[in-house]
C-alpha cells in the first residue's frame, strides 16, 4: 500500500515539475488514475518597431499615406489609441528592452551616440534574455541604437540568438555608411557580431523583411518564437526604391513623397511577414505588435496632426505613437483601446503571455494584456515620460524656476513630463510645440508653424494640460489650476527620489571606425586590453588615444568644409 502511496505522489511532484517548465505531462488523480494534462503553448511574440513614423502617417488615421495592410491588421485587431512612447530612438528602446523608466537605467539624457561608451546597463535583464529563459527562439532583424561599445552590449550580448542590422541610430540604407558628426563615419550592417560587407546595396527594409522570412521559414513552430524586426524607415536619409516613388507622382513636396514611400514599402513588407506566418503554421499562436519608436519630424516629411509637436519634443505629437495589436489568440477583436499603455509596459506584457513565470520586480511597466484582449481597466494610471537633470542649463535663474513657477516643490528649469489620469505636466524645455498639419510642411504654406512662440511667455517653465479633453495641448490651464501643478510636481518629486545618478559619458576618440577596419563596432573591452573595465585599458592605449584625438580634430577641419553630415541637435 505505501508503496502505491509513494507512487502516486512521484507521479504527482514529477507532473508538478514538468508543468512548470510548460510542458504537456500526466498528473494523477484522488484515486490514483493517471490523466493527461495538455500545457496550453506559449505564443510567438512578433514585435515590429518602426523608425519616425507620425501620429497623423497611417491610413486609418486619414493619412494621404498608403498603408492597406497596416489598416487591415489593426482593423482585425485591437488599436491603441492612448498609447504612448518616448521621443527620441534610444529612450524607447530601452524602456521596451528593460520595462524601465530612464530614471532607473541612467540613460535620462538623449540618445546613445555611436561614439559614447554607454549602453544597457549589464545587470539590468532585458526581454530576450528573460524569454530565451522561459525557452524562446530570440531573434533581432533592424536597428539597435543602445549601445555596443564592448561586445556585451551587442544584441547577441543581450539575449537575441541571431542579429542582423545596424548598431547606429540612422546610416544610409542601401550602403550602410553611417556617419556621427563629419568626422567619424564607417559601415554598419552587421550580421551576428561580423560587418556584412557583402549585403550592401541591398534596401534596408527590403534586406530585413528576407531575413525575417527565412528565420520563420527554418524555425520549428513547437518552439516559441520572439522575432523583433525593428526597421530604420522612415527615418532620415529620405530613401526608398524607385518603383515606390511611383506611387505618389502627384505628391510635390519631395520631402513627403519619399517619407511616403518608404512608408509604403514598409507596408508591403509586413504583409509579407504576416502571409511567411501563415504559411510557415506559426499565425494561428501568434501574437504581432506594431509601434512607432517616437513621434514624426515634419522637417524630414512626417506628420503628427493633428497632435501638437513632434519627435524630439514631449509634445503630444512627440510622444503619442501608433501602435496596433494583431492576433488570432486576442478575445476581442475589431476595437478601439483607450487604455493608458506605455513602451515600458511591452515587456512585462509580453512576458506574461509566455505560460512560464517570471519575476517582474523593479519594472516601471504594467502587464495590460487583459486591457487590450479583454476591455479591463488599464492596471496604469500614470505615466513618467522622463526626468533629465542633465538639460538643466546653469545660467537659468534657479530661484524663479523652483520658488516661483515650482511652488517650492520642483525645480521646473529641469526637463520633465509626466501624466497623471487626466493630467499631463511638462517643465523646462520641453521641445518646439507647434501644430503642422500636412500642408504645411516645408516647401508648404506655414499657417500654424511657430505659432506655439506667438503663445508662449518668455520664461515660462510650466505647462498644464487636460489631455482626456484637450488632447491636442491648445488650452494651459497652469494658472488656472495650481493645487493640480502642485500635485503633479510633487510626484515628480518624488519620482527624482528613485532615480539614478544620468550616464551621459563624453564620446571616446577610440571609437572612430577608422581604427576598426572602417566598421562601427567594440573597442571596449576587447582581448589584448586586459580586460572588460576602462580601468585597464592600458598605458599603450591612452597613448593612442591621445595622439589619434589630435588627429581626428585635425580631420574634422577638412571634412565639415562643404560637409553635408551634420550630428541632428536633439535636445
Amino acid at each position: 500500500m505505501s508503496g502505491g502511496i509513494n507512487s502516486v505522489f512521484f507521479l504527482v511532484i514529477a507532473g508538478v515539475l514538468l508543468g512548470g517548465l510548460g510542458c504537456s505531462c500526466e498528473l494523477a488523480d484522488g484515486r490514483g488514475n493517471i490523466k493527461k494534462v495538455e500545457e496550453p503553448r506559449s505564443p510567438h511574440l512578433i514585435f515590429i518597431m518602426v523608425d519616425d513614423q507620425g501620429y497623423g502617417d497611417i491610413g486609418y488615421h486619414g493619412s494621404d499615406i498608403k498603408t492597406p495592410v497596416l489598416d487591415q491588421l489593426a482593423t482585425e485587431g485591437v488599436k491603441l489609441e492612448n498609447y504612448y512612447v518616448q521621443p527620441i530612438c534610444s529612450p524607447s528602446r530601452s524602456q521596451l528592452m528593460t520595462g524601465r523608466y530612464q530614471i532607473h537605467t541612467g540613460l535620462q539624457h538623449s540618445v546613445i551616440r555611436p561614439r559614447q561608451p554607454l549602453c544597457l546597463p549589464p545587470d539590468i535583464p532585458t526581454l530576450p534574455e528573460c524569454l530565451v529563459e522561459a525557452g524562446y527562439a530570440t531573434h533581432m532583424v533592424g536597428k539597435w541604437h543602445l549601445g555596443f561599445s564592448r561586445p556585451g552590449c551587442l544584441p547577441t550580448g543581450r539575449g537575441f540568438q541571431s542579429f542582423l542590422g545596424t548598431l547606429t541610430g540612422s546610416g544610409d540604407h542601401f550602403s550602410y555608411q553611417s556617419c556621427d558628426g563629419a568626422e567619424a563615419c564607417g559601415f554598419d550592417l552587421h550580421d551576428g557580431n561580423r560587418p556584412a560587407w557583402e549585403m550592401r546595396g541591398n534596401y534596408s527594409t527590403l534586406l530585413y523583411v528576407e531575413r525575417v522570412k527565412q528565420i520563420l521559414r527554418s524555425h520549428n513552430p513547437d518552439t516559441p518564437l520572439f522575432l523583433y524586426l525593428s526597421l530604420q524607415a522612415a527615418h532620415t536619409p529620405l530613401q526608398v526604391p524607385d518603383s515606390f516613388l511611383h506611387y505618389y507622382d502627384s505628391q510635390s513636396n519631395r520631402h513627403r513623397r519619399h517619407y511616403a514611400a518608404m512608408l509604403s514599402c514598409l507596408d508591403e513588407g509586413v504583409a509579407q511577414v504576416v502571409r511567411e506566418l501563415k504559411t510557415n503554421g506559426l499565425y494561428q499562436n501568434s501574437v504581432l505588435v506594431y509601434s512607432s519608436d517616437n513621434g514624426g519630424q515634419p522637417v524630414s516629411g512626417g506628420s503628427n496632426w493633428p497632435l501638437r509637436g513632434g519627435k524630439g519634443t514631449y509634445w503630444e505629437g512627440g510622444i503619442r505613437a501608433v501602435g496596433f495589436v494583431h492576433s488570432p489568440l486576442l478575445k476581442r477583436k475589431g476595437v478601439v483601446s483607450r487604455a493608458l499603455i506605455h513602451v515600458s509596459d511591452w515587456y512585462p506584457t509580453l512576458l506574461g503571455l509566455t505560460r512560464s513565470p517570471q519575476s517582474c520586480r523593479g519594472l516601471d511597466g504594467h502587464d495590460v494584456w487583459g486591457s487590450i484582449s479583454e476591455g479591463v481597466p488599464s492596471p496604469r494610471t500614470e505615466i513618467l515620460f522622463n526626468i533629465d537633470p542633465v538639460s538643466r542649463k546653469p545660467g537659468e535663474p534657479y530661484y524663479k524656476a523652483l520658488e516661483v513657477n515650482g511652488f517650492g516643490i520642483w525645480d521646473t528649469a529641469i526637463r520633465a513630463a509626466l501624466r497623471v489620469g487626466d493630467w499631463k505636466l511638462l517643465t523646462g524645455n520641453v521641445g518646439d510645440g507647434d501644430w503642422i498639419p500636412p500642408q504645411a510642411l516645408p516647401d508648404g504654406p506655414e499657417r500654424l508653424q511657430k505659432l506655439e512662440k506667438r503663445l508662449s511667455r518668455l520664461g515660462k517653465s510650466v505647462w498644464l494640460f487636460n489631455i482626456s479633453s484637450d488632447p491636442y495641448e491648445r488650452s494651459d490651464l497652469a494658472e488656472a489650476r495650481p493645487e493640480v501643478v502642485k500635485h503633479l510636481l510633487t510626484r515628480l518629486a518624488e519620482y527624482n527620489q528613485t532615480s539614478v545618478a544620468a550616464r551621459n559619458p563624453p564620446d571616446d576618440p577610440m571609437a572612430d571606425p577608422e581604427l576598426h577596419g572602417g566598421v562601427w563596432s567594440p573597442w571596449l573591452g576587447l582581448k589584448g586590453q586586459g580586460g572588460g573595465d576602462e580601468k585597464d585599458d592600458g598605458k599603450k592605449d591612452r597613448i593612442l588615444k591621445i595622439k589619434h584625438c589630435k588627429l581626428c580634430k585635425l580631420k574634422a577641419l577638412f571634412k565639415k568644409v562643404g560637409s553635408r553630415l551634420q550630428r541632428n541637435t536633439i535636445f
